[in-house]
This record gives structure tokens, sequence and C-alpha cells, in this order.
């Protein structure tokens, strides 16, 4: 078996026992039963109980959530047989159907600690979490097919509407390597001027930071690799050849006061290499870090991560860069996107890369499946009560609109689901 059908180096991996940012449930843990898990915003925890670990705790209500989780009461609300005895629709949200099991939602965010969480699992993770989409840039290098630069700015301006901070718009690579971005120039003459959100572009070397500025570009990000295999079959040079030159980028960019990004690639496992050692990751997130990169993503570029390989990856960089300054991104290659996402957040970690529909994949590496889709993301973090202030209607109109263009289902299960709840209720 190949090191890309297998998860990498489990057997060498430190107990997790005596890493103190997991915690155990005890054995008298109150859980959720099954008819109490919602199919959304959080879990739902309405029973009391008998253990020490009460559900009776009283939580924050958030304000202006994208959607309303409320107890509704029996008069406004419909209740339907197929989704169990305790579940009642509450109506449309931008067109999509929302059910919830009749019991009173809870936020599990670390600022509602009341130093007696009942769920530690979940103590630390944040309030609001910075969603970084990529689908405009990552999520269509890809495909073979070139995209018409009007539906690309069609695209951005639809994930724009959502109320996304972030949207990575193209990149200022060589045509040569990436023929899908050859009309960078024009996607960003079209998007420049859109407000209320930031349009960083990939700068691959400092000919391309300059074609990036003079193109209008206001914020930029630079990519380098953990490893020395892939940065050479990538980029075409070594480690230290590739932060060489993003030192001249991060100098220029400083001088136009342009924010850099860094991106690290293959944090976890690289298709020529296999497993990754995290202190290589900690090493060039650093090198990153000191030259100036305001924010530095980890990516698993090949998606064979698993909680329990990200976590000493992430202990590794933590201890050189500052977890507030740390963003994560992974490829959904085996399904363990989510779980990971999740143990990030419960490391402090409050950036998330993400691709509507889950679209994605690179050239360079083999096996790389699309990455984390952004309804996904979104739907599991309205479920923990973390705020994104991203409209989950929106957001799926955004990717039905690229995935009808590209012929295809979406890749967000969310996006899927809800299509099918949408539908099966408009037959009612």
């Amino acid at each position: 078996m190949s090191s890309l059908e297998e998860p990498l180096g489990l057997d060498k991996l430190p107990s997790l026992s005596n890493i103190d940012r997991l915690y155990r449930f005890p054995s008298s843990a109150c859980r959720p039963i099954d008819e109490d898990m919602g199919m959304g915003n959080c879990w739902i925890e309405g029973r009391s109980c008998s253990s020490s670990n009460s559900c009776n705790e009283d939580y924050e209500e958030y304000e202006q959530e994208p959607i309303s989780w409320g107890r509704k009461t029996r008069s406004s609300l419909k209740r339907t047989s197929s989704l169990g005895r305790s579940s009642v629709a509450c109506g449309t949200v931008n067109g999509i159907l929302h059910f919830l099991p009749n019991y009173n939602c809870r936020s599990y965010c670390n600022d509602n600690d009341t130093g007696e969480t009942k769920f530690k699992f979940f103590k630390d993770i944040p309030r609001y979490v910075k969603i970084v989409e990529v689908g405009p840039r990552d999520g269509l290098q890809n495909e073979k097919t070139i995209v018409p630069t009007s539906v690309k700015v069609e695209l951005i301006r639809k994930l724009v509407s959502c109320g996304l901070p972030v949207v990575e718009a193209t990149s200022f690579v060589s045509p040569k390597w990436v023929p899908q971005l050859a009309d960078a120039k024009d996607v960003m003459d079209a998007v420049k001027n859109f407000e209320g959100v930031r349009l960083p572009v990939l700068t691959p070397n400092l000919k391309g930071f300059e074609a990036a500025v003079a193109a209008g570009a206001k914020e930029v990000a630079v990519f380098a690799s953990a490893s020395e295999s892939f940065s050479k079959s990538n980029i075409n040079c070594t480690i230290d050849e590739s932060l060489s030159r993003y030192r001249s980028v991060t100098s220029a960019a400083k001088r136009l006061s342009i924010p850099v990004r860094g991106y690290v690639s293959c944090v976890v496992g690289c298709p020529v290499e296999g497993s990754i050692s995290p202190t290589k990751v900690a090493h060039v997130a650093k090198e990153l870090h000191d030259m100036g990169c305001f924010e530095i993503s980890l990516g698993d570029t090949i998606g064979v991560a698993t909680p329990g390989t990200v976590l000493p990856m992430l202990e590794a960089v933590m201890a050189v860069v500052p977890v507030e300054k740390l963003a994560v991104h992974f490829h959904d290659t085996y399904g363990q996107s989510l779980p990971n996402i999740l143990l990030s957040l419960q490391m402090g970690i409050s950036t998330v890369d993400s691709s509507v529909s889950g679209l994605g994949g690179c050239p360079y590496a083999k096996g790389a499946s699309g990455n984390v889709a952004t309804e996904d993301v979104v739907y599991m973090l309205n479920g923990l009560g973390v705020k994104t202030n991203i409209d989950m209607g929106k957001l799926m109109l955004a990717g039905e609109y690229i995935s009808k263009y590209l012929g295809r289902q979406s890749g967000s299960k969310t996006a899927v689901a809800l299509g099918r709840v949408t539908a099966d209720a408009s037959k009612i």
C-alpha cells in the first residue's frame, strides 16, 4: 500500500494521554441521545441529567446568528414525521428548509466557560472563526477546462455577498505552469473595488508580486513547502531558495504597506517523501513568520492528515509561532477535514481555509482531492455555536452556481443534503 493510501505515521505519534489540550469524558458525562442530535446549529440538550455533569448550565445566546435556533411555539411550527418524533420544521432561511428537535440549544464557545464547563472537549473553541475562501484560486486552478473570466468574477461576487471576510481571488503565476489562472490581471481589474472583503492573490516571486500590485492587489500570499521534494517539483527550487525569494517579496510588500500571508504545504504528508516531520513544518512556518507574514496557513496538501497527525504538527508549530497567527487548510481526500478542523479549534486556531463546493486539488500533488467545502465548515461551526457572519443560503447559491457551470454535483455534503431537504419539502 502506498503512502497515499493509508494514514501516515500513526505508530510513531506521542501518546495523547500526556497532552493536556485533549480531555476525556468521564463515564458519567452527560451525552446527547440520538434524537437530540440537531440537524444543524448545535447539539441539542434540553433533558435533565442525573450525573454530576448536569446539562442545566446557562449559556449566553448569540445575537444576529445567520440562523435562529431558539425554541418555537407549537402553533408556529409544523411537525414532520420524516425526521423523527421530536423534530419540527421551523421555516425557511434564504429558501433553505431547516429542522430542529423541540429542545433548547446551547453554545460551547470558550468565553462561555464559567470554570465548571461540563463539556471540556469544547472549552477552547473560539467564539468567532474567520473563514478564508480559496475556491476562486485554489479551487479552480486544477480544472482542466478553462473557466471564463466572467464566471470567475461572478463567483467571487457571489462569495463576497455571503459575508465571507476573505476571498482569495487568483494567482500571478506563469500561465505556462497554471494556464487556468492566466487571466489573473483581468480578474483583478474586475474585482479590485469590491467593498467589505479582502481579496488576496498568490505570488510565487518578486515578478509575480510586482504584477499583482500593478493589477491593483492590496494583499498577497507566498507559499513554501515543508517537503524538499515537493518544493522542487512544485516551484522548481529548494525550501531555502524559496524562502530567500519570499524575503524579497515581503521586503517589497513592507515598503508598500501590503500585508503578506504565508502558506506551508505538505504539513503532514508529501506525495514523494511520505510522512513529514513536525519539526520541518515548524521551521518553515517560523521562517515565514520572522520575515513578516501576518498569518501562516498550514496546508495538508494531499489530504492524508488525521487528528492524530495534526496534533503533533500543531504543537510543534505553536511552539515557535503565536497561535493567533496560524490558520489551517485541509484537503478532504480521506474525509478527515472536519475532524482535523475541530481539533485545530480546540487547540486555539481561529482561522480556517475552505473552498465553496469542495472545489480544488493540486496539479503537482497526485492523489490530492478537493479542499474541505466551505458549506460543510460553516454548518459544523453553526452546530458548535461559533459565529462566522456567513449567510448559508447565499453560500449555497454560490456553490450551486459554480457546480452547475462545471457540470457536476457539489462536493459539499451539506449542500447536497440541504438541497434534498428543500426539494422534499417543496413536495409537501
